[in-house]
């Protein structure tokens, strides 16, 4: 099931946190599967780099300090949880991720 916007249709991606940590994909028929992101951090400066943004710029959006982008990014710190999944938000709609966080705008 596929949500709608108005300006056009967009396939919303629908994403669970699982209590293991794991982010899985709900596909249209119910089933589950598994988001595998085997490097981490080359996958935060992959959702960073097609949004275009710099670190500052990309932390502010996302409202976290520049340094937690950073450590994701040097590998010191893994995102988890919800900062996972918002990264995979980003990465598959920044568009409508960005406009439903608000805040500041740039």
């Amino acid at each position: 099931m596929a949500d709608t916007i108005q300006m056009g249709i967009a396939a919303m991606m629908r994403v669970r946190l699982k209590a293991d940590g794991r982010i899985v994909e709900i596909l249209p028929d119910g089933s589950e599967k598994t988001v595998d992101h085997s490097d981490p951090a080359q996958f935060v400066r992959q959702v960073r780099a097609r949004c275009g943004l710099t670190q500052a710029a990309f932390a502010e959006k996302i409202e976290v300090p520049i340094e937690t982008v950073r450590n994701w990014e040097q590998g010191k710190r893994h995102p988890r949880g919800p900062a996972r999944a918002l990264l995979k938000l980003i990465d598959q709609v920044p568009d409508i991720a960005f406009a439903k966080l608000g805040g500041r705008q740039r």
